[in-house]
């Protein structure tokens, strides 16, 4: 017998895609400081407006699993 709330699972599902996204805006950024060196000050900057985006999200779903239960 299953019991709880299905917003749990959602939220777990939902969690993936800033977990991937986190993955992304790292990974561009160690690539694009990998390449050019020089430009790791310009691209630290986008790498934390992305990283702050992405996780907006994932707060976004927290907040909305636990007003919809």
């Amino acid at each position: 017998m299953v019991t709880g709330s299905l917003n749990v699972i959602g939220y777990g599902i939902a969690a993936l895609g800033p977990g991937i996204g986190v993955g992304l805006v790292f990974a561009a950024y160690i690539q694009a400081t990998a390449r050019q060196p020089e430009s790791a000050g310009l691209t630290r900057t986008y790498m934390f407006m992305g990283f702050a985006v992405v996780e907006a999200l994932a707060l976004l779903g927290l907040v909305l699993a636990f007003a919809l239960s």
